[in-house]
């Protein structure tokens, strides 16, 4: 008995968020390590901050960049000081990080909860404190943090959850020692120890995967992974589904190597999830096509939604009954709420065109009995009203995303062929007796 009753302690508290003041909605921003690994710099980062503004990324909400792995000097100093690439940032980074300010994009700093970073640079474990100070000195204001190189079992007497909380209280201290703005804390944990189960109580979101990778396989795969996780994100706490890999260039098409419709399912899903929007593609090229999706202000105006921080969720798998896992294949058929509208979010896994089709009232979020307004957030188009159903065609790996609202009652229905009820087995007469299409 004493067992229940602590398990239930624990799931209360799992269930809480970090409220400290920062990350109430997704990041939003530019991280260097798919584009560039380690072979970046001052010029560099200084071009994809330069390009940001100029395809008007940075206006749209994209306002941070994160200095990936390999931004100091292998070794720190003799009093255990991160020291920065002297060649990296000719002028330090405090004199980099103020000039992408004056872009209106903040700096953003990655370290690894173990000795060392995954590319062999100074990890954190036991210089918490000190690190956060010198990256306060540097002038960064967020913080992406890994899990390689970690102490044994022995040195730590932790799991994952304690090496990340020394982290965690660390931010706490300094923020309120310094009087300051605490850290957003980024857990880079690969979804192996179910940090959605935890990260709440320690960081603004986690990583649900592995890396991501530039083809159409390991996005689906990231989406159906997505697809058990949804509850996950909230206000304070979001599923990081990795970076945006639209963009890259040299690789025969629009948007790298990912098909236009590819590029744009990508981007529906981590937005209307509520993943962090975080590209990471060099933008010194950007094609029209690339810039067009990074930029939807529609779908951003949904992952940044001042008033409901929860992300869309299937209501039908599809071509898989569901709840089941399909890593080429996820879930066809999502809605959630937003303050704008119903969200629908509807997915062709096929290889090839195909024609989807859905009930409005399959939607929880959707009242039975009226028609709706349809909002078409790729063609930014109002595309007339829709009574009980949906139907349309979309192409290989292509996405319908729709906001839909109120429009009023259903009109008079007899003599149309529809029955009473838009599902109408589940529906009867006063006297009990269930009506029949």
């Amino acid at each position: 008995m004493l067992f229940l009753v602590v398990s239930s302690i624990c799931l209360v508290k799992l269930a809480a968020a970090l409220n400290n003041g920062v990350g109430r909605l997704p990041k939003m921003g530019y991280d260097t390590w798919n584009a560039f690994a380690c072979n970046y710099d001052q010029e560099k980062v200084l071009s994809q901050a330069e390009a940001m503004v100029k395809h008007g990324l940075v206006e749209a909400g994209y306002n941070s960049i994160i200095l990936d792995d390999c931004f100091t000097l292998r070794n720190r100093s003799t009093d255990g000081k991160l020291i920065e690439d002297p060649k990296k940032w000719p002028n330090g980074l405090k004199s980099f990080t103020s000039e992408i300010k004056k872009f209106g994009i903040s700096a953003s700093a990655y370290s690894d909860a173990g000795y060392r970073t995954c590319a062999g640079y100074p990890g954190s474990y036991g210089h918490e404190e000190q690190d956060l100070q010198t990256w306060t000195e540097w002038g960064f204001d967020y913080l992406k943090y890994d899990n390689c190189y970690i102490p044994f079992d022995n040195v730590t007497d932790e799991n994952i959850y304690g090496r990340y909380q020394r982290m965690s209280d660390a931010i706490a201290s300094h923020a309120s020692q310094t009087q300051s703005e605490p850290f957003w804390l980024s857990l880079c944990e690969w979804g192996w120890q179910q940090p959605w189960l935890w990260g709440k109580q320690l960081g603004h979101s986690w990583r649900i995967n592995g890396d991501i990778e530039p083809w159409w396989s390991a996005i689906a795969s990231i989406i159906n992974q997505a697809s058990f996780l949804s509850w996950g994100s909230g206000y304070y706490g979001h599923n990081d589904m990795d970076m945006l890999e639209i963009g890259n260039t040299g690789q025969g098409t629009p948007v790298g190597n990912l098909t236009y419709d590819e590029a744009k399912s990508h981007f529906t899903a981590w937005a209307l999830l509520k993943s962090p929007l975080i590209i990471g593609t060099d933008l010194t090229n950007a094609t029209r096509e690339t810039i067009e999706i990074l930029g939807n202000r529609d779908l951003i105006r949904i992952n940044q939604d001042p008033n409901i921080g929860e992300a869309v969720s299937p209501f039908r798998w599809g071509i898989n009954p569901d709840y089941v896992s399909n890593a080429t294949h996820p879930a066809q058929y999502w809605t959630g709420n937003s303050s704008y509208g119903v969200l629908f979010m509807v997915l062709n896994p096929f290889d090839q065109p195909a024609n989807m089709f859905f009930n409005l009232t399959e939607s929880w979020a959707i009242r039975a009995g009226r028609i709706y307004h349809v909002y078409d957030m790729w063609s930014h188009t109002n595309n007339g009203t829709a009574l009980r159903n949906i139907s349309l065609t979309l192409p290989a790996h292509g996405v319908a995303a729709l906001l839909l609202n109120d429009a009023g009652p259903e009109p008079e229905l007899t003599g149309t062929g529809l029955p009473y009820c838009a599902i109408y087995w589940q529906c009867s007469w006063p006297n009990g007796t269930y009506f029949s299409n």
